[in-house]
């Protein structure tokens, strides 16, 4: 195994200087800036894992969390490293691994990559831990979606004061939001940091250093078939209550945003060469962000599709073909 080198290492403290930067931004922004700001900071982890390897990325993790327990605390910085970095950081690495593709049953002069429908997984997993520890930290359950749900309707009876809520209908609303934060926070950030990992493998992709195949994302994001396993066990656990649901509602929202995204990619894989495709594509994502029917359709789509597609390369001293795409 080659040592890091210096530069190497001063490049990945570099990115974790700069995610750092990021997380601090995001914390002094409204909500929607604050978002983009946070899943901003996953791209330096990612560009640096994707481009110079591993101890480039350990190097901008260890900075980024050292620097965020110096400067805020020792919370914050464990908040961020469970969220962002050690996600950010573990993607790069899953997507740097390869193996020869004799091993899977393929040509002797190819080499197979990590599965993009593993690291799918592998990243709604991770989400799923990160919002679980956060919620124990900040001891989230009824206690803290009750008051919110209490405000809500204080506010609207200050405007109306001649609302009146039905008790049945309140305590439904906080059972029901007890849930949805959770499940909502964490498909959110399953779909954000994938967004970051999207960009951060063009990114490097365009600068030549990049080791892992630009791969066709319609054609080959796909969601692991034991996700639906996981994914269904969650969703039962929600009828549970107490912890098991809390838990429950997240992996479903974890693990429903993987299957979304899959889903997508399959509406976008079926409509190539359609002349109807870019308004159709419009309209489906505007239609998901505001309706409950069609993202559940997209959801369906994503459960009906399930498999791997693993990327292929030539190995450096094989003169083959640049790059193909083989389902297994």
């Amino acid at each position: 195994m080659n040592r890091p080198n210096v530069k190497t290492l001063l490049i990945g403290a570099l990115a974790g200087l700069t995610a750092f930067l990021l997380m601090l931004g995001a914390s002094m922004q409204p909500s929607f800036f604050s978002a983009l700001l946070y899943t901003a900071s996953a791209l330096p982890i990612l560009i640096v894992g994707l481009g110079w390897g591993n101890a480039a990325a350990i190097a901008a993790v260890v900075t980024a969390a050292a620097l965020g327990a110096a400067l805020i605390s020792p919370s914050f910085a464990l908040i961020m490293t469970l969220v962002t970095l050690l996600p950010a950081g573990w993607l790069s690495h899953l997507a740097n691994l390869a193996r020869p593709a004799s091993e899977l049953g393929g040509p002797d002069h190819l080499l197979a990559w990590y599965p993009l429908s593993d690291i799918l997984l592998h990243l709604c997993g991770l989400v799923t831990l990160a919002v679980i520890v956060i919620g124990v930290m900040i001891g989230y359950g009824p206690a803290i979606t009750d008051q919110i749900v209490d405000l809500l309707i204080a506010s609207v009876k200050e405007q109306q004061p001649e609302f009146m809520p039905d008790p049945t209908a309140t305590a439904q609303t906080k059972s029901l939001i007890v849930l949805m934060l959770p499940a909502v926070q964490g498909g959110m950030w399953v779909s954000m940091l994938f967004a970051a990992y999207y960009f951060a493998v063009r990114i490097v992709a365009a600068s030549g250093r990049g080791l892992r195949p630009r791969e066709d994302i319609p054609s080959s994001l796909r969601m692991n078939r034991n996700s639906i396993f996981i994914f269904l066990a969650g969703l039962a656990a929600c009828f549970f209550g107490g912890v098991p649901a809390l838990v429950g509602a997240t992996v479903t929202g974890t693990f429903g945003a993987g299957f979304m995204l899959s889903g997508f990619a399959s509406l976008h894989f079926r409509t190539r060469g359609k002349d109807w495709r870019l308004p159709a594509l419009i309209l489906s994502y505007l239609a998901s962000m505001l309706m409950l029917l069609p993202a559940f359709l997209i959801l369906v789509l994503g459960l009906s599709d399930t498999r791997k597609a693993i990327a292929l390369t030539p190995t450096k001293d094989a003169d083959a073909p640049k790059q193909s795409d083989t389902k297994i």
